[in-house]
């Protein structure tokens, strides 16, 4: 790409990210770093009533764990600056007085209550609501009296009523509005804050952004903003309006259907790397034909061109599947780093070594190894690994009936005593043990694999189904395995 490439992120710290900001975010990232431009944050904060210093925080920390690093915003300057709008609320002002003395906008009295009557009328009517010029049309001696009985006014720009105002967009091409359908939008209200359309035209244009991209919902203000590129007569940047996210029946993500906001997923054990690899193929899809993508591949192979206009739809099921595949693949430390908030949440811990052959973290690799194929997210890892921390787990009605068998008494005082005997219990000791353990039985007893080792996954686990039998011994350490067989064994009858 030939020109400079800048672009933002601009987001309102009304709550917390939501997803399609997150995947709007990641696409001007994307595009940033494809073509060795600058990424840039800018909060728009001119809500008042809403904007809160939380959401502005759960927002910057909802882009940091997504690894969407900007190069210029509020928390790290830039000689574009400064990077919140409440900050540069000058910049507004002046360029709204530049539009009035142009005689390009006027200033609106109108009452909250006249706008909703006019409204309501024009809805009646079948129409629909705009506004019906009515200051447009004010002499100076009429604005004055209004002046005169204190009455705030708003900024208005002065729409040219006929013709058609036309804009490029990258994906789409040309794209036409008729300007009596656009009315005299509001630029500044009546408590002296800018509009987001003027304060998005003049930051855009005093940061040098090149290219917008945001969501196609945005389509329907963008003649808007040309309108007001041309009044200033600046040049407008490229605009990319990137495809929405729909929930599976087809409606926008709220929250009636599920969670919608980055930090939800967080919470519930999804880590980043599956959140970025899962939104940037929600309208985008690479040349190559694979889904598995990190955020320096996607940063290499990201192209403006196969972004597609057509909305996307996000699954939980979808996610899901990147998510375990994550877990299943990045390396044994971390996802034990990331795993140990959810066991000392279910727990009071986050290990159990003390008594085992290995220390804590090498205990902690060695548990999450061992269940990290079952499980979709990390919250799902206490479920799976209760025998490591609960003492005393709860038998199952399966349990029971695997326990009552005439011979899974004898098995388990033949595996206590074989436990005993060894001096440490590490896996490939607690392997061997089993090995000679079957061997003996099935030579003495005639009894199965099957028959030996589910009484024993049974009396160490309180299931029939879990982690490789030796990794558990190992994980319970010498003391426990041998307090569980004894225990169990004692209460069975035969």
């Amino acid at each position: 790409m030939a020109e400079s490439v800048r672009v933002r992120f601009a987001p309102s710290p009304t709550g917390e990210l939501h997803l399609g900001n997150a995947h709007t975010a990641l696409f001007n990232f994307l595009f940033a770093r494809r073509y060795d431009g600058v990424f840039i944050l800018r909060v728009e904060d001119t809500d008042v009533a809403r904007t809160t210093e939380e959401a502005e925080s759960s927002i910057l920390e909802g882009l940091g764990w997504l690894g969407l690093d900007w190069d210029e915003g509020p928390d790290r300057g830039g000689e574009f600056g400064p990077y919140r709008q409440s900050e540069r609320l000058p910049n507004y002002s002046s360029h709204a007085e530049v539009l009035l003395g142009k005689g390009l906008a006027y200033r609106c009295y109108c009452s909250p209550q006249r706008l909703e009557e006019m409204r309501s009328e024009q809805r009646r009517r079948g129409e629909p609501p705009r506004y019906d010029g009515r200051c447009r049309r004010l002499s100076p001696t009429q604005a004055r009296r209004y002046e005169e009985q204190g009455i705030k006014p708003a900024v208005r720009f002065k729409t040219p009523p006929e013709g058609e105002t036309s804009f490029t967009d990258l994906l789409r091409g040309q794209i036409s509005f008729p300007n009596h359908a656009l009315d005299d939008f509001v630029i500044v209200k009546s408590d002296g804050y800018p509009t987001y359309h003027l304060a998005n035209v003049v930051d855009d244009h005093l940061m040098a952004i090149s290219h917008v991209l945001r969501a196609d919902e945005w389509i329907p203000s963008s003649p808007r903003h040309v309108l007001l590129y041309k009044a200033f007569e600046w040049q407008p940047p490229h605009f990319l309006h990137l495809p929405l996210i729909l929930d599976k029946a087809g409606g926008k993500l709220s929250k009636r259907h599920g969670d919608v906001s980055v930090d939800a997923y967080r919470k519930r054990g999804y880590l980043p790397e599956s959140m970025v690899n899962y939104l940037a193929l929600l309208g985008w899809s690479p040349e190559e034909d694979r889904e598995i993508l990190s955020r320096e591949q996607l940063e290499d192979s990201f192209s403006w061109q196969r972004i597609s206009v057509s909305p996307a739809i996000f699954d939980v099921e979808g996610l899901n599947w990147f998510n375990k595949w994550y877990i299943r693949h990045l390396p044994m430390e971390r996802i034990a780093r990331e795993a140990a908030p959810y066991l000392a949440a279910a727990y009071g811990k986050e290990e159990r070594s003390q008594g085992t052959a290995y220390p804590a973290q090498e205990w902690l690799e060695l548990l999450m190894d061992n269940v990290r194929e079952e499980v979709e997210t990390l919250a799902d890892m206490p479920a799976h690994v209760s025998f490591a921390f609960v003492d005393d787990p709860a038998y199952t009605k399966e349990v029971k009936e695997a326990l009552d068998g005439p011979e899974a008494a004898q098995v388990l005082h033949a595996c206590a005593d074989m436990v005993e005997a060894v001096g440490s219990l590490d896996t490939p000791a607690a392997s061997e043990l089993l090995q000679r353990l079957r061997s003996q039985l099935k030579e003495t007893d005639q009894l199965s694999a099957r028959e030996v080792m589910l009484p024993i996954r049974a009396s160490l686990t309180g299931s029939l189904h879990g982690p490789n039998l030796a990794a558990v011994m190992a994980l319970l350490g010498k003391e426990r395995c041998l307090e569980r067989l004894r225990r169990t064994a004692g209460s069975l009858r035969h």
